[in-house]
Formats: C-alpha cells, sequence, structure tokens
C-alpha cells in the first residue's frame, strides 16, 4: 500500500513538472479576465449603490461564482487544445488545495449574513482576501512558485488591513469594501496576469 501511494505520488510530481508550462500559459488569461471581472464588479457596486451588508455579500458571491466558472472554462478549453485530460490527478491535487479555503470563505460570508453585527463590512473584506492568500499559497504546493508569492502579496495585504482599517474610518465602509475588492481582487489579478503574459516562454514553431 505504502509503496503505490509512493509511487502515485511521484508520477504526480512528475506530471506537475512536465505540465509546468501548459499551467503558466493556461493562467494568464485566467487572471486577466478574473481581474477585469474584480475591477468592473468593483465599479458597478458602486455606481449600482448596494451599500448595504447582505447587497454587498449577495453581490460578491455572485461575482466569486462567475470568476470560478470562468476560470473552469478557461482550463477546460486550454486541456482540450494541448489534448490534455481536464479532471486529471494534478488538477485534483490543486483543487484539494484551493477547496477548503474556498469553502471557508463562503461561510464567513453566510455568518455575516445571518449575524450582520458580528463582523463588520471591512474585517469580512480582510478575512476574504487572507484566506483568498492562503489559498493560494496552498494551490502552489502544487504549481510554479509565482503563484506562493501572488498569495503572499494577499496575505501581507490583508495582514496590512487587519493593522491598519480600525484606526482607518475611511476603510470601514461598504464603498470603500467595494474599492478594496476591486484593488485586491481586480487590480491584483489583472497585475498577475500582465506579468505571466509578457514573462511566458512562446511555444517555438
Amino acid at each position: 500500500m505504502e509503496t503505490k501511494w509512493a509511487s502515485d505520488h511521484l508520477q504526480v510530481i512528475r506530471t506537475l513538472m512536465e505540465r509546468a508550462a501548459l499551467y503558466r500559459r493556461a493562467l494568464a488569461p485566467i487572471m486577466l479576465v478574473s481581474g477585469a471581472i474584480g475591477l468592473a464588479a468593483a465599479t458597478a457596486g458602486r455606481l449600482a449603490h448596494f451599500n448595504t451588508l447582505r447587497e454587498f455579500i449577495v453581490f460578491w458571491t455572485a461575482v466569486a461564482t462567475l470568476s470560478l466558472v470562468t476560470a473552469l472554462v478557461l482550463t477546460r478549453r486550454q486541456a482540450l487544445k494541448e489534448a490534455e485530460p481536464f479532471w486529471s490527478l494534478p488538477t485534483q491535487r490543486v483543487a484539494s488545495g484551493l477547496f477548503p479555503c474556498f469553502i471557508t470563505g463562503l461561510g464567513l460570508g453566510a455568518v455575516a449574513l445571518l449575524h450582520p453585527h458580528l463582523i463588520p463590512p471591512w474585517l469580512l473584506v480582510t478575512l476574504w482576501i487572507l484566506n483568498y492568500g492562503c489559498a493560494l499559497r496552498a494551490a502552489g504546493f502544487f504549481m510554479h512558485r509565482g503563484i506562493k508569492l501572488f498569495g503572499s502579496g494577499f496575505l501581507f495585504g490583508g495582514i496590512a488591513l487587519l493593522l491598519l482599517a480600525p484606526s482607518c474610518p475611511w476603510l470601514s465602509g461598504i464603498p470603500e469594501g467595494h474599492c478594496l475588492m476591486g484593488l485586491f481582487f481586480g487590480g491584483g489579478h489583472l497585475a498577475y496576469g500582465i506579468y505571466l503574459y509578457f514573462t511566458e516562454r512562446k511555444p517555438s514553431a
């Protein structure tokens, strides 16, 4: 049993190393599209005046769902293009690393909906940012190291918000929450997507 587990584990590592370039090519469009969705959502949230906590949570949960579905579609398209299986064992490993943190983020939103005075808007946004950073760090164990660094940016940014927001009233409102979500989940993804696009090694003709 242990020999089979070790063999499977080594096969996963070997496959991940072989597909590093493929995953990097798939990540660039995912990050760019996710960034565009995040920035558009932040603008829409401010213009539509989604300024109650319920509206804020429902709106950004829908945005997160849209981003996740879009990422899955882009990943599947890239897998078909490269004649690779979509739900491969390495992909399952990455999903297993992301899943607990995503469920935690959904749970935080549900708690804030049920008990609106328990988690203020700025703290909910901060916890979402920290939780997403943890998810990226977990996924980084099965992908290239850039994802870990990207996740660290969310962690350090979330920690900075934890320290600054309580003493900065201009960060504590729901309109400001839209701006923070747009900055991290929109601007962050867009910046990383641009970096991946321009540093990607193009396949030789």
